[in-house]
């Protein structure tokens, strides 16, 4: 429940009224920079981190797989509880908790990279980058007004893509200068940066909204998993983000066993958030007139697309001999990054056509007066997609992709023929899904009808 605010009429005569469009708290402003902060520090961390539980740690693909997968899958199931915490302790009190943990937890995973520590430091993050999600949502939600709500959440949006490109971009000078453990060090370095600003400067937003009970939360989470309508969407849904997940699970150790290590699996991730900030304003306008179950479904078939051309590298290969290309003058790329670079277009594409849909299709599936106790869990297809599609990773990546450690020169000739395969699996998944969303809309829409005939 938002703050109650005294509403006015607005005119188009009455500037003042109008320029507060822009007069958020100043709290909003504080917590829109720090998330910038978390966001660059997760980001960070994030596309580098099955390499770094591999290359540093010493875990297998498999086992660090399944590791990076429980770290973030663990991000998109904590927020609610973690956020029912934040409400009964206040935003300020669980804003610096949040922050500590997280510059604990990064300094730990980079300062001991050992078995015996990483998963206790993933933990930490995990409880960490659970609180802030909640929180500055929260906050966002807590300093606006239905006049300048929808503005809120653009620059909210636009702090989070800012930050997950600064954060990639820095990774990749990090890593080939300092190591994969700077990277952990620039991330500590970040939230630390940010519990100062938070510590300093953040005020505790008016608690005017009912303070959930866990056992409340744990209902409506209970009452998803045995939704069938709604727990079917959510694993049809699960289909398109296994493919996205692909920028961190997958794709970092495939460009660096395939090209080399000068290549750059930070600044190719990147592709994906400069794509959607610069096409998703335009695609949610283009089908702003449509059923968001017709948007959702043009982006569901788009993203195996985005997975067909990542398999396409040896295609174009034998097109140019093997030669690098020029991309229009900037630079020369390998083939096999130049099709991650196409691939990963149509993954933005796709995004922008879903995600700003999906959560008006997931009400909207949702029992009747209980839309907003299930949109809590509303993300909770990223939890099973970033869980399964990085475990589905590090199977793949040991069968197509080895590491390079261990092989030996007559090995390395021929261990990287079928590395495009693994593409093949994901493309598989993406067309299985779409082709699920299809049916699961002509399913509902009959039973939908039903009771009015």
């Amino acid at each position: 429940m938002e703050t109650p605010v005294e509403e006015k009429t607005v005119t188009a005569k009455d500037v003042p009224q109008r320029n507060k469009v822009w007069n958020f708290p100043f709290s909003f402003w504080i917590s829109n920079l720090v998330e910038l902060f978390e966001r660059s520090a997760y980001y960070a961390v994030f596309i580098a981190i099955t390499l770094y539980l591999t290359r540093v740690v010493g875990y297998s693909d498999i086992w660090a797989a399944w590791i990076g997968g429980i770290f973030s899958a663990g991000l998109y199931l904590l927020p609610p509880f973690s956020g029912a915490l934040a409400d009964r302790i206040g935003f300020r009190k669980a804003i610096i908790l949040a922050f500590a943990l997280l510059s604990t937890g990064y300094f730990t995973l980079g300062a001991l990279p050992y078995k015996a520590t990483v998963m206790p430091a993933i933990v930490i993050l995990m409880l960490g980058g659970s609180f802030i999600k909640s929180i500055i949502t929260g906050t966002v939600a807590k300093t606006t007004n239905h006049e300048n709500r929808a503005r809120a959440f653009s620059i909210f949006y636009g702090m989070v893509n800012v930050g997950s490109f600064l954060g990639k971009t820095f990774a990749y000078p990090l890593r080939l200068k300092w190591g994969l453990e700077s990277i952990n060090f620039y991330a500590s370095a970040m939230t630390f940066l940010a519990l100062i600003v938070v510590f300093i400067f953040y005020k505790n937003v008016d608690k005017t909204s009912e303070i959930k009970k866990f056992k409340e939360i744990w209902r409506s989470f209970i009452s998803i998993l045995t939704n069938l309508r709604l727990m079917t969407l959510i694993l049809i849904v699960t289909g398109f983000w296994i493919i996205q997940s692909q920028l961190y699970a997958t794709m970092p150790k495939y460009v660096l066993r395939t090209v080399g290590e000068s290549a750059s699996p930070e600044w190719i991730a990147n592709v994906n958030p400069f794509v959607v900030m610069t096409t998703v304003v335009f695609i949610t306008s283009l089908m702003s007139k449509v059923k968001a179950i017709t948007s959702m479904t043009i982006g569901m078939f788009l993203m195996p697309v985005s997975a067909l051309c990542m398999a396409s590298s040896p295609l174009l290969a034998s097109l140019t001999g093997g030669a690098e290309l020029n991309v229009l003058g900037f630079f020369s790329a390998h083939p096999v990054t130049v099709m991650l670079i196409i691939g990963i277009i149509f993954q933005g594409l796709a995004e922008c056509f879903i995600s700003p849909r999906y959560l008006e299709f997931f009400s909207l599936q949702a029992p009747k007066g209980e839309e907003g106790l299930y949109m809590g869990f509303s993300h909770l297809h990223s939890f099973f997609a970033y869980l399964l599609g990085f475990g589905i990773s590090g199977y793949l990546l040991t069968a197509y992709v080895p590491e390079r450690t261990g092989l030996s020169a007559v090995e390395l000739k021929t261990a990287y023929l079928h590395a495009h395969y693994v593409w093949y699996y994901f493309a598989a998944i993406g067309f299985t899904a779409a082709i699920a969303l299809v049916i699961y809309n002509i399913v509902t829409s009959r039973k939908d009808k039903t009771p009015a005939e």
